[in-house]
């Protein structure tokens, strides 16, 4: 456990106008699982490019020693010679291909050219076994979970004898389920004596299972932790430079009228006419309040909320929606945001934001006439509408001309964000908000959510951590098998009422 398999030696990378990392030394044992935290944009993903070569030698500074010896990687496959596997958070499998075709992909089990099928099967079976995968090796990656695809990506690195596992934010978008099994195996692994580095931004699951944890913050190493010395807050600290006494921003609520209201909604499956998904749900948001809806994996949260949004999801679909008491046409996205409501989803990547763009077009496009003189873009006027945005977000990056898929995840939700608080909604509805971000950018995103409040406007946020919820929430509806089974006071409101709700609604339809 004592042997350094791997060590990072003064490593700087620099982009145009930005030191992502700045002297960053990291040492990793055998047989350790050793975590990497920072706040979003401090350099985690950044140093774990430069290790896997990603980012090739030569276009950074510093020493890398692998297994004794100085190595300059130009590419992930010269990093993959030497045992070296990186799993990113994007995961990088091909959804129309099988199982075991993805677990060789780039490593094809092949003789005279031509693959044997029955060793690639075969071997795809005993890899899969290995990450406790029980599906046909034949059955194509679209057809099973995320929470399966994160497994496929683990064998495929089993499959090229890995000994470091890098794994970046592997449980981002897994169910607390497929989180626990991913982190056992991660603990299986170790026993075996494979080295891993886990990029995450979840406190409680890199206590379970690090060794140590190398801190991260503004592109430089601020400490390592041996295990007997981990403890979130000083995790917290370390991360943010200050100690988040209170993770949740202190606000005084100033609630008035009702300002929203969904009536008797019913959708259906948009594929399976005869399936129900929604049923017969009734709420409502009034102004200055943030309601929440929590509820487990499936429970029917964003196929409610895309439903209301301009009926992006379901068919069939039956209800009335009211904005300030008059009924609302949602019947289209345009009408929606004409209604004065507002979606920020809960994939931004896909269908939040368009990645290769930069920050200006982001924010101004789902308000082009706010930032046009008769149908004509105003140049000026959307370099402003950005820069303030940018400003009142407090999104970090060189200006608005920088590429948004270069930003960081918590950069990317304050993005979303402006683009829809510039179309100047009435309601804003947050699915998953502060996914795949940390603890730090978390808070600027409720601090962001308390101010629109303030401002009267309503907020409904769907979200599946319940603290979350709990800790920036005036109500919560409790939703289970797509029905709101319970409502609550934020004040009245606690993990275990909320359980109770779902567990004894499950009671009744068992």
């Amino acid at each position: 456990m004592d042997t350094t398999i791997l060590e990072m030696r003064g490593i700087t990378k620099t982009f145009p106008g930005v030191k992502a990392l700045q002297d960053v030394n990291l040492d990793v044992r055998a047989g350790e699982i050793h975590a990497i935290v920072g706040e979003n944009g401090a350099g985690k993903s950044t140093l774990m490019k430069v290790l896997s070569g990603v980012y090739p030698a030569g276009s950074y500074d510093g020493k890398i020693i692998y297994q004794g010896e100085e190595v300059a990687f130009k590419s992930i496959r010269d990093s993959e010679h030497k045992n070296i596997v990186i799993i990113h958070q994007e995961l990088a499998l091909v959804p129309l291909l099988s199982i075991a075709e993805n677990i060789f992909l780039g490593n094809e089990q092949a003789r005279n050219g031509v693959i044997d099928w029955d060793e690639t099967r075969n071997g795809a079976r005993k890899l899969m076994a290995m990450v406790g995968l029980k599906e046909d090796p034949d059955t194509l990656i679209t057809h099973i979970g995320v929470g399966k695809q994160q497994l496929v990506e683990i064998a495929k690195a089993l499959s090229k004898e890995v000994k470091l596992l890098i794994l970046d934010e592997p449980t981002a978008s897994l169910s607390e389920k497929d989180s626990d099994a991913l982190l056992a195996l991660l603990l299986e692994f170790k026993k075996q004596g494979i080295s891993s580095i886990l990029i995450s931004h979840k406190l409680n699951e890199v206590g379970k299972v690090a060794d140590r944890i190398t801190v991260i913050r503004d592109g430089r190493t601020i400490e390592t932790l041996n295990k007997e010395d981990i403890s979130e807050d000083r995790i917290i600290t370390s991360m943010v430079g200050r100690s988040l006494e209170n993770r949740y921003p202190t606000r005084t609520p100033h609630v008035g009228e009702t300002i929203f209201e969904v009536k008797d909604w019913n959708v259906f499956h948009p594929l399976h006419s005869d399936r129900q998904m929604i049923k017969n749900v009734n709420l409502h948001v009034k102004k200055g309040e943030v309601v929440g809806i929590a509820g487990l994996m499936g429970a029917g949260r964003t196929e409610f909320a895309m439903s209301v949004f301009g009926k992006t999801y379901g068919q069939n679909i039956s209800g009335e929606v009211f904005v300030h008491g008059k009924k609302a046409d949602t019947s289209n996205v345009a009408r929606a945001v004409d209604a004065g409501l507002a979606y920020a989803t809960e994939d931004r990547k896909q269908y939040g934001l368009n990645l290769i763009d930069h920050i200006k077009h982001n924010i101004t496009i789902a308000n082009l006439p706010g930032v046009s003189t008769m149908s004509v873009l105003d140049d000026m006027a959307e370099m402003k509408v950005a820069n303030e945005y940018r400003a009142r977000t407090n999104i970090r990056s060189s200006s608005v001309y920088q590429t948004t898929g270069n930003l960081s995840g918590g950069n990317q939700q304050k993005v979303v964000l402006s683009k829809w608080l510039f179309s100047n909604p009435e309601v804003l509805i947050l699915d998953e908000p502060t996914r795949g971000i940390d603890v730090g950018a978390k808070y600027e995103i409720y601090t962001i959510i308390n101010k629109l409040a303030d401002e009267g406007k309503g907020i409904l946020v769907i979200s599946s951590e319940m603290p979350e919820l709990l800790g920036i929430c005036d109500r919560i509806y409790v939703m289970n098998e797509g029905r709101i089974v319970g409502e609550l006071a934020g004040s009245e409101a606690s993990q275990e009422k909320i359980m109770r709700a779902i567990v004894r609604a499950e009671g009744k339809t068992a």
